[in-house]
């Protein structure tokens, strides 16, 4: 079958639409899915097939096109995808995949030969509580039947996970029927194979695994018929060379729950029989339960790719260019191993994103990230907040406190701008690094700790070493791997995807909902520099965000650095009232220099501006070049 997308949210929510080739996604009705979103570009984004595989691109939209919740360009797609095209959420399925979770299952069924005196089908079509239409008898035991059926319904929607959900079932079912013990199987997907199997007995109420007829399973599945058999007699197959004993069973019901698994009941008392009644509630307990099964699977299927996709990747982390996508790359390797790494780049690249990364893709994911900012604290409190010190140690310390280094024992340790660390400090690390031991503050018991070292700084190291700044044998420690993050200038193209990131992030935050960027405010981010890198962006669309009023942000929600820096030559359009603006300013500056005598300070003082903004200003407006020019420069 051709892959799919489901909607399952937003106006289309519910329908489905095939992938058989090229589909675009977009407000106007020349779409092939179109969407009657303001927040949906008239021509948003297309989904199309390659030769290796199924393809998504954005078509320069204004929102941008966000899959399993990052903003991306283009992309290949997957089985279980989440592609968000404004307020509309898509599902991508492909039945010929086989991508539902496997949970560590008990042993689910065996083969057996069996014998039954008396067998029931009844096909999930035909079974009374199933059908409204049918008639049903005033029998009491019915109304107690259907009181059962609603206190299941109303249990069902409580569930976010298949394994709860399936024992609050078998203990029901334990309470409703004579069964002596109770099953629910769940099938590998595209198979009649169990994957997963939960087990409950009544005598004694327990959940140890017993033995359940495949064959009979099989068939309950493959007809979609639930089955009722009294008198059977199961003997089990041989396992190597020990033949297991043969099981009695009085009666029994196996029930299928519709693409998901199996209901299985059963009882070895000589006096309890199933009957015609049992059969109806069992098979209708098996139609409520069988879609919350299928979607808490799939909830929980999800839930674990985007784990995977953060472990790969930190989730802020967002970024198609090819720098990115070879950093991406480096931290999937890195990630599994114990290796030492140092992150470089400039403030605000990202470090410490990249280190939760590496820890969340780790063996070590389920421990502690502990980090600690090097810059911040005085060596004396660094000293006592990465080593902890004993009651006493210095005045102040009136209770033994255990530092950084023991908090983050078999988990992870970041050590962010190591560079600042003073040369004492880096001794005492440099043995930690080595031997994995420690003392605390005024102690003298040695401790020892599991732990991985992740560091980062935007210094320049080889220049501290060669001024004696930072020990050479401690940066050869920590250089075992090393990442090198570019600074947003270097990676332009990443920008609008970092805002789109940022935008939708802030969206649900402050309940503001936009339906984009307008043209120009994309040329006012391409064209500025970053010198913030990714933090100044986050705080500029935040910014916008917060001041703007309008459903497109636009350059005069933006930071005054931002939109100074929008020339004449700029590739995109730029509104004509900024570009006055600029021009303008760039009239005024150049004036005052000319006044000034090319003295940019004195320059500063006629403007009523600061010396530093004023250099920034200069830059933002391209003005460089000509007060070089002019007699005055």
């Amino acid at each position: 079958m051709s892959p799919r997308l489901v909607a399952i949210a937003g106006s289309p929510a519910g329908a489905t639409f095939a992938l058989e080739g090229p589909v675009e996604i977009g407000r106007h009705s020349s779409n092939g899915i179109q969407l009657r979103d303001l927040s949906v570009s008239r021509r948003h984004c297309v989904i199309e097939p390659r030769e290796d595989g199924l393809w998504l691109r954005d078509l320069e939209s204004r929102q941008g096109t966000f899959v399993n919740g990052v903003p991306v360009r283009e992309r290949s797609l997957e089985p279980g995808d989440l592609i968000l095209v404004g307020t509309s959420l898509f599902l991508l399925q492909d039945d010929t995949a086989r991508g539902e979770p496997r949970g560590e299952p008990s042993p689910p069924a065996e083969e057996e030969s069996f014998v039954a005196g008396s067998t029931v089908h009844l096909p999930l079509e035909d079974a009374l509580y199933l059908a409204p239409q049918t008639e049903r008898p005033p029998d009491l035991r019915v109304v107690r039947d259907l009181g059962a059926l609603v206190r299941i319904g109303s249990v069902l929607p409580t569930f976010q996970a298949a394994e709860p959900l399936a024992r609050r079932l078998l203990e029901i079912l334990i309470e409703i029927t004579p069964a002596e013990r109770a099953a629910l199987l769940l099938l590998d997907r595209g198979s009649d194979e169990p994957a997963v199997a939960f087990h409950l007995s009544r005598r004694p109420r327990s959940s140890a695994p017993f033995r359940v007829s495949r064959t009979l399973t099989g068939e309950a599945v493959r007809r979609r018929a639930a089955i009722l058999s009294n008198e059977v007699v199961q003997t089990w197959a041989a396992h190597g060379a020990e033949s297991l004993a043969a099981e009695s069973i009085r009666s029994l019901i196996c029930a299928p729950l519709a693409g998901v698994g199996a209901l299985y009941l059963d009882t070895r008392d000589d006096g309890v029989r199933f009957d015609d009644l049992h059969l109806q509630l069992v098979t209708a307990v098996a139609g409520m339960a069988a879609p919350a099964l299928a979607a808490t699977r799939r909830m929980e299927w999800l839930e674990q790719e985007r784990e995977r996709l953060d472990a790969a990747l930190g989730k802020d982390m967002v970024g198609e260019s090819p720098r990115m996508q070879e950093i991406a790359r480096l931290i999937a390797r890195v990630a599994p191993t114990d290796s030492t790494v140092l992150i470089r780049g400039e403030s605000g690249t990202g470090k410490e994103l990249t280190a939760r990364g590496l820890h969340r893709g780790s063996r070590r994911a389920g421990r502690p990230f502990v980090a600690i900012n090097c810059a911040t604290l005085t060596d004396t409190l660094l000293e006592s907040e990465l080593f902890g010190h004993e009651r006493g140690a210095f005045t102040g310390a009136v209770d033994r406190k255990p530092g950084k280094l023991e908090l983050a024992d078999s988990g992870t340790l970041f050590l962010d701008e190591i560079g600042e660390m003073s040369p004492l400090l880096q001794a005492k690390l440099l043995r930690v690094l080595q031997e994995r031991e420690f003392e605390r503050l005024g102690g003298t018991r040695t401790i020892r700790v599991d732990v991985r070292v992740i560091a980062a700084t935007n210094r320049d190291l080889e220049a501290a070493m060669k001024s004696g700044a930072f020990r050479e044998d401690l940066f050869y420690r920590l250089n075992v791997i090393t990442l090198n993050l570019p600074p947003l200038r270097e990676r332009r193209e990443d920008v609008p995807l970092l805002a789109s990131h940022f935008a939708a992030a802030l969206s649900r935050k402050l309940g503001r909902p936009v339906a984009g960027f307008a043209p120009e405010t994309r040329a006012c981010l391409l064209r500025y520099s970053w010198p913030g890198n990714v933090r100044e962006l986050a705080n500029a669309v935040e910014r916008a965000m917060v001041l703007g009023s309008e459903d497109l942000i636009r350059p005069e929600d933006l930071p005054e650095t931002v939109t100074e820096s929008v020339t004449s030559g700029a590739p995109v359009p730029v509104s004509s009232f900024h570009e006055a603006v600029n021009e303008q300013k760039r009239r005024l500056v150049l004036a005052a220099v000319e006044q000034s005598g090319g003295n940019i300070t004195r320059a500063a003082e006629l403007l009523g501006l600061h010396p530093n903004y004023l250099h920034r200003l200069i830059g933002n407006l391209d003005l460089r070049a000509r007060i070089k020019a002019s007699p005055i420069g």
